[in-house]
Parts: C-alpha cells; sequence; structure tokens
C-alpha cells in the first residue's frame, strides 16, 4: 500500500467514526426537542446555526488545512466535535424553553464548524493520495475514490441517525452525548497517532480576493450545490421525520428508517462510477451526466406530491417511504458526480481552499434548505416542502447547463 493509500484509508475511517456521532446527534435533538412540544418552526431553528457555522467553517477551514496542513485540521476538528457535546450534555431541564433553545444553538453551532472543518480536511485529502496514483488510471481512481468515500461516510451516517435513535429510548439525552464524545476522543487519538503532522500544507492563499476568485467551472457547481443540498434539506431535516413520527412511528422507528435510508443513499453514492460512462479527460461524459441526472432528480418531489393528492388507498407514510427511496438513488448520483468533479475542477496546489470554498456552498444549501423545511412544513405541511424541493431542482439543473467541459472554464 503506497503511503497515499494508507492516508487515504486513515482519513476515511476516521471520518466514519466523527459521522457516526454526527449523525446520532441530529436525532438525539430533533427527536428528544419533539418530543418536548417544540414546533416545526423551532426545530428548524436549532439546526440553523449549525449549518451557518458550516458555512464560514468550509470556507475558512480550507485555508487553514493549506496553511497548517491536513491532519491539524481533523485535529481540530475533532476536539471541536467533543467539546460541542459535552456543552449540549449541561443543558437542563430546569431552564426556560427561550435558555435552552440558545444553549443547544450554540452547541449546534459548535458541533457545525467541527463537521465542515473535518469534512474539509477529509475530502482534500483525497486529492493528496490521488496524486501520487496519477501514474495509472488517475481519474478514474479519482472517481472512485470519491464515489466510496462519500457513499461510505454516508451509510456510516445512516447508522448514526438509527445509534441515535436508539440510544435515546436506552439511555436518554445526556449520557448519549457523553458516550458519543468518548467515541470521538479514541478516535482523536488514532488520528494523531497514525497521520503525518504536516500533510497537505501548502503556500496559502495571501488575499480574500485570491481565497474568492476561484475558476467560473468551480463557481458554477457551488452554485448548483446550493440549490441541490437545499433541495434535499427542505424536506429531509424537518419534514420527514415529523411527518413519520407524527403518523404513530415510534423514536426507534424513525431512527431506524432514516437510517436505513441514509444507507441505501450511501451505497448508491458508493456505486456512481459504475453507473456514470467514464471519459479520457474525466469531464466530457461526466459533466452531461451531472445534466441529465439533476432533470431526472428534479421529477422525483413533483411524482410524490402527485401521488399524496391522488387519494389512494395507500397511507401517506407508505407513499412517503417509495418516494424517498426513489429519491435517494437520483440524489446520491447527482452528489457523487458533484464531489468528484470539484475535485477534476481542483488544482492540486491548493485544492484544501477549492474545497472549503466548493463546500462552503454546501453548507449555505443547507441552511437555506433548513430554514425553509421548518417554515414550509408549518405552512403548508409535507406537500410544501416537496414543491420547494422541486424549485430549487430545476434550478439547479439550469446551473449544471452552463457547466464547461474543460479545466479551463
Amino acid at each position: 500500500m503506497t503511503p497515499g493509500a494508507r492516508n487515504y484509508a486513515i482519513v476515511t475511517a476516521a471520518y466514519w467514526g466523527f459521522t457516526l456521532t454526527d449523525g446520532a446527534l441530529r436525532m438525539l435533538v430533533l427527536l428528544h426537542f419533539f418530543h418536548l412540544g417544540y414546533s416545526p418552526f423551532v426545530l428548524s431553528f436549532l439546526f440553523l446555526l449549525y449549518e451557518a457555522a458550516g458555512i464560514a467553517a468550509n470556507f475558512i477551514g480550507g485555508w487553514l488545512a493549506t496553511r497548517f496542513g491536513i491532519t491539524r485540521m481533523l485535529t481540530v476538528g475533532l476536539s471541536t466535535q467533543i467539546t460541542g457535546f459535552l456543552i449540549l450534555s449541561s443543558l437542563s431541564p430546569e431552564w426556560s424553553a427561550a435558555a435552552s433553545v440558545a444553549w443547544v444553538v450554540l452547541a449546534q453551532g459548535i458541533c457545525g464548524v467541527a463537521k465542515d472543518l473535518t469534512k474539509t480536511a477529509s475530502k482534500s485529502a483525497i486529492k493528496l493520495a490521488e496524486k501520487e496514483a496519477r501514474a495509472e488510471d488517475a481519474e478514474g481512481r479519482l472517481f472512485r475514490w470519491v464515489a466510496w468515500f462519500t457513499g461510505s461516510k454516508n451509510a456510516m451516517k445512516g447508522l448514526g441517525f438509527f445509534l441515535g435513535g436508539v440510544l435515546l429510548q436506552l439511555l436518554g439525552f445526556r449520557y448519549s452525548l457523553w458516550l458519543m464524545a468518548l467515541m470521538l476522543a479514541l478516535v482523536l487519538v488514532g488520528v494523531v497517532r497514525s497521520l503525518p503532522p504536516m500533510m497537505g500544507k501548502s503556500k496559502a492563499s495571501s488575499s480574500a480576493r485570491e481565497l474568492f476568485g476561484k475558476s467560473r467551472a468551480i463557481n458554477l457547481l457551488a452554485a448548483a450545490r446550493i440549490f441541490l443540498f437545499g433541495a434535499r434539506d427542505v424536506w429531509f431535516v424537518v419534514g420527514v421525520p415529523v411527518f413519520l413520527y407524527a403518523n404513530g412511528w415510534t423514536f426507534t422507528m424513525v431512527g431506524a428508517f432514516m437510517a436505513l435510508w441514509t444507507i441505501f443513499y450511501g451505497l448508491t453514492q458508493a456505486s456512481a462510477p459504475s453507473v456514470i460512462r467514464r471519459s479520457p479527460d474525466g469531464l466530457t461524459a461526466e459533466v452531461p451526466a451531472a445534466r441529465l441526472w439533476s432533470a431526472m432528480l428534479a421529477l422525483v418531489p413533483v411524482l410524490i406530491i402527485l401521488a399524496l393528492a391522488a387519494n389512494t388507498p395507500v397511507q401517506p407514510d407508505i407513499i412517503l417511504v417509495a418516494g424517498l427511496a426513489v429519491f435517494g438513488a437520483a440524489f446520491a448520483i447527482n452528489s457523487s458526480v458533484h464531489s468528484y468533479l470539484i475535485l477534476a475542477y481542483a488544482g492540486s496546489e491548493k485544492a484544501a481552499e477549492d474545497v472549503g470554498f466548493y463546500y462552503a456552498a454546501n453548507a449555505a444549501g443547507r441552511f437555506t434548505g433548513t430554514l425553509l423545511s421548518g417554515l414550509l412544513y408549518q405552512w403548508g405541511g409535507l406537500a410544501a416542502c416537496l414543491a420547494g424541493s422541486a424549485l430549487m431542482l430545476a434550478a439547479c439543473f439550469a446551473t449544471t447547463l452552463m457547466l464547461p467541459l474543460s479545466r479551463e472554464g
């Protein structure tokens, strides 16, 4: 195994551990506070600073990873997540609702910083590892590594959703957070002992203008990413779990379903290289694939709305589950292709900065989708969330039509 492949394996394993606890955290917070009687809008508000902090963390994290090295940023991300868990665990049931919400939002913001610092560093490490293997099937190797990393990460996040529901039911809110902090502490020790301390360190951009001055291709792909992930979270963050819980599902049932869906979504992402036709230059077949899959995905929320409005004998929660399966498959391919394209367009010397800029857009999409998820569900139920998703996906498709077929674009 080459040093690059070894580092790729270590980074992937570390991010698995991080993502497991991050998925569990989302279910813990969402189900715990919905059970306490919080409205859908307040539930979405609990996650807003988490997503907003991720925008800054991704953007600045890319510069920091270039300036100080990927290993250091992974260490900072893991340590920050542990801190967020411990702060959240100190929440007292005796506090007022306003104080509780403010405390949770603060802790979630810290965890949002942690998540996206860790993600940016991890994704950048793939580009470095791939560079060492460039002599043999470089583009194909990069697509496979990105797809496997992204897909396995989301499968682990699905397990985290299930873990969160189970832990909440068995241990309660506080003890669950303490256990997850301990798990991450073990991961942190492994990262510090296993990775080169200066991995990925390079000359960072010296001005804000240089940091923001990305290529047209990266700017367009970042815009498409905002719409893509906003379209997912506008109904997935609040609408789906609240809708299922309101239809008689238990905490464990909701967590298990979210887990299975996310695992299915992750496995589909990992298989994307076998679905997408490859091209010698890595772009001329992949960019049209991004356009095609965006167009197909935009139709899915519309079809679910029509099925829910048709007054069929099929129960609404069954229609939602079936629709989510189709949406998950198409969304997974889209996400995997986009994750590949950012590394295909990015320069290798400052790949961390390009990746950080791109995933700042990803966080902006999640922020927008999270906010709209609570607002639209409270205003018009699940159908309103689905309509918002369809509009965002139409915008994503329109943006991909402008993507260039070469790195010079």
